[in-house]
């Protein structure tokens, strides 16, 4: 390998692409698990609320 392929950051730059979409599915993620989370704690609520009246 050329040393200043190395040292130019070329070689960086070929990742990059695989990093956006490494960063997208986990935003993806994180939004699921957040709305996950929200259901699920506003079922215990309404479950809760639902059998003492």
């Amino acid at each position: 390998m050329r040393r200043d392929l190395a040292l130019t950051g070329a070689a960086r730059q070929m990742e990059r692409p695989v990093r956006s979409i490494a960063c997208l599915v986990f935003v993806a993620f994180l939004g699921l698990a957040f709305w996950a989370g929200a259901a699920w704690i506003a079922e215990v609520i309404m479950r809760t609320y639902g059998q003492s009246f």
